[in-house]
């Protein structure tokens, strides 16, 4: 098993490189500029933090399927996931990022500037707990269209519970690292982090104003589709 605090989701967990690589060349399309901020955050200290293309490109079409306009991203880290968001779906998108780094975000800034983002993308920065209640508290439950959480794993179920409230029915949660480099499966880790994300993944199971998928891309990215309806998903769970 991994030890503790070594997973990372710059690249998909238990695919070998040769058939990343492979992946990557017949899959990924990625617009110059976003490859530019990639390859410069992975030299960056705590670059491997990043999301991995192939689990970017994925919520780039997701988002696009759903003619998403307005977008929540919980952890922003370099901006290079909200950069894709916003060329992907065009001048009338917002994007609402959070944040506690001033350091990371000003790298994202730069490049959204360069790519004539930065109008369409309102950066917060602050405890994202702190955020997500005033966006609440200022009438915008149910108003966005899809959540990103890729924050600190301790506030997972909080962050879960404050996006779904802001999501549309119909809209769609995702969530990265469920899968935590495999220490979710080790029952010697009983680190804070590790037992945030088994929690937060016991309670989508379990959620009935859902619909989960658990995609082993990345690092484990939990997708959390919000019914429009009380009734349980037809298609539900079985116990």
């Amino acid at each position: 098993m991994p030890a503790v605090g070594v997973a990372m989701s710059s690249g998909t967990l238990n695919l070998d490189q040769g058939l990343r690589e492979y992946l990557l060349q017949v899959s990924l399309r990625e617009p110059p500029l976003a490859a530019e901020l990639r390859q410069h955050t992975l030299s960056l200290r705590h670059g491997g933090m990043l999301s991995s293309p192939e689990q970017v490109q994925l919520l780039v079409l997701l988002a696009s399927l759903m003619e998403a306009r307005q977008v929540l991203e919980v952890g922003t880290f370099t901006g290079y996931t909200s950069l894709r968001l916003a060329l992907a779906l065009g001048e009338e998108a917002r994007l609402t990022c959070c944040d506690t780094s001033t350091e990371w975000t000003a790298v994202g800034q730069r490049y959204w500037a360069r790519a004539g983002v930065s109008e369409r993308i309102n950066l917060h920065v602050g405890p994202a707990r702190r955020t997500l209640g005033r966006l609440l508290d200022s009438g915008q439950a149910e108003t966005f269209d899809l959540a990103y959480v890729d924050a600190d794993k301790p506030n997972y179920l909080e962050y879960y519970e404050s996006c779904l409230s802001l999501l549309r029915p119909g809209g769609l949660l995702a969530v990265d690292n469920v899968l935590w480099g495999g220490s979710v499966i080790n029952p010697r880790d009983t680190s804070a982090d590790t037992r945030a994300i088994r929690a937060l993944n016991e309670q989508v199971h379990g959620d009935e104003r859902v619909v989960p998928s658990m995609v082993p891309i990345g690092d484990g990215l939990m997708l959390a589709y919000k019914c429009r309806h009380t009734e349980p998903f037809a298609g539900g769970r079985q116990e």
